[in-house]
């Protein structure tokens, strides 16, 4: 599975959303001196491994996850897909676990797990009732020592890389289009190479290469432990130093500085024409601070920046292209801020019909002009707020949503502390603030524009060509 902070988010308004933002501003009163509680505990292991727990006595379930500080952008050139691939071979087995019987364990004994991969981190998270974590505790971290990975397994493995490469991105322009315009936009930073890799690399990926990149990072020294659910920290903290405090840390310095992303002096445009696109689309990316590289209050002000301007069907760019205009059959955007070197602010629209992509386009920069000239109005800025806390805090219902948002934090170099502190960190943005970083980082010099273009297919253009020619 690959999960990473690049691909945008189609972001709608449902119900729950809704009435999130009203109710919010009922309990936000109530909730807000124990938002500022520190909700997770924190601590390391002997052997360097960090440990979160985030207590949730609701029910006897719990959610474990064990993230790694390494994913696509750490790799080798030449080496593309590599992080990925290693994910997926972390199923194969150990000694005391043959090879696929991993998750049949878990599914046994009435549990459910999965793994993803990113440009900064892979995480693997199980789900199960409370007294079977020892036993997941346990298996996973014999995998983090004692993988086995015998040849015939990689080259079958490698094989079903392909075959998700071919169904994920190549059959689909949306994806093609999205893997080109990254790899545009970086010039130098390892976040253009995509996380599933480039298909000629993923081919010559071999057993060596995943038993080198395995024993370089997969290390208690740099990985994180997140247990979410009807647990203590004393618990907890038993458990793990009967697992994974028996896994020995690497000695080495474990990842290695990362090219810095140059100044970019010129936007870029990449245009896909594709049969197999349905209607016309745009996307705009602009390079961003992310939240663990932006100056105090940057990206919290970015955050609501672009609920105000593209998400949602409330949105200034939904209401302008959509519902004002009807340029567009849909539009939206986003901010990715948990990247570990920088970020993305993303916008797309896409076309109504009879209408040329040009005029779309025209009209989302007339929105984004507008924005950063003029700011927004401080409603908007409460409303956004109101809904981003609300979010925040009906997310925090949820286990699984509770151990991502920390790990990721701590992953991608942020703290415990960062993660409960955000919500008072979103009420102190200002709408001076937000217009700041609008014309900060809403510049078209670092900005590249995707343009799927849907075509008619070769042989039916070639008829209708021949056709006119016999008539003339």
């Amino acid at each position: 599975m690959i999960d990473s902070f690049t691909g945008p988010a189609l972001l709608r308004a449902s119900a729950m959303a809704v009435f999130a933002v009203f109710a919010a501003g009922a309990i936000l009163g109530a909730v807000r001196p124990a938002m500022a509680e520190a909700r997770a505990s924190h601590f390391k292991l002997g052997n360097g491994m960090e440990v979160v727990v985030i207590p949730d006595h609701r029910a006897p379930v719990v959610t474990h996850m064990v993230w790694y500080r390494v994913g696509a952008a750490d790799e080798k050139p030449g080496k593309s897909g590599i992080a990925h691939f290693l994910e997926h071979l972390m199923f194969k087995g150990t000694e005391k676990i043959a090879p696929g019987d991993f998750s049949k364990i878990i599914a046994r004994n009435g549990g459910e797990d999965n793994a993803f991969t990113g440009h900064d981190a892979t995480a693997y998270f199980q789900r199960v009732a409370k007294d079977r974590l020892p036993l997941i505790m346990e298996m996973e971290a014999d995998r983090m020592e004692n993988l086995r990975l015998l040849e015939k397994d990689v080259l079958t493995e490698r094989k079903v890389i392909l075959e998700e490469r071919r169904s994920r991105v190549d059959n689909s322009p949306s994806s093609i289009l999205g893997e080109q315009m990254m790899a545009a936009l970086y010039q130098s930073h390892p976040y253009g190479v995509p996380v599933i890799g480039w298909e000629h690399e993923i081919a010559e990926l071999e057993q060596p290469d995943a038993i080198k990149f395995y024993q370089r990072y997969y290390a208690p020294n740099n990985a994180i432990l997140v247990v979410a659910g009807d647990v203590t920290e004393a618990e907890v903290r038993k458990l793990a130093k009967k697992t994974y405090g028996k896994a020995k840390p690497r000695a080495e310095r474990v990842r290695d500085a990362r090219p810095r992303e140059p100044k970019h002096a010129a936007p870029v445009r990449v245009t896909l024409e594709d049969p197999r696109a349905g209607s016309a689309t745009i996307q705009r990316y602009y390079l961003s601070p992310a939240y663990s590289s932006a100056e105090p209050g940057e990206a919290e002000a970015l955050e609501l920046l672009m609920k105000v301007a593209t998400s949602g069907t409330t949105s200034r760019l939904y209401k302008s292209l959509v519902v004002e205009k009807k340029k567009a059959a849909d539009a939206g955007g986003w901010y990715g801020g948990s990247g570990l070197d920088s970020g993305r602010l993303g916008v797309y629209a896409v076309a109504a019909e009879g209408v040329a992509i040009s005029e779309v386009e025209a009209a989302i920069d007339e929105v984004l002009a507008d924005v950063r000239e003029n700011g927004i109005t401080q409603k908007e800025l409460d409303r956004a707020r109101m809904d981003a806390i609300a979010s925040h805090i009906y997310g925090s219902d949820s286990q699984s949503s509770l151990a991502r948002r920390y790990g990721w934090a701590l992953a991608s170099g942020r703290t415990v502390a960062d993660v409960e502190s955000w919500p008072e960190r979103l009420r102190k943005v200002s709408v001076e603030d937000v217009k700041r970083v609008a014309q900060k980082h809403l510049i078209e010099k670092q900005s590249i524009t995707g343009i799927l273009l849907p075509v008619e297919k070769a042989t039916k253009r070639s008829k209708k060509g021949n056709d006119e020619a016999r008539k003339s």
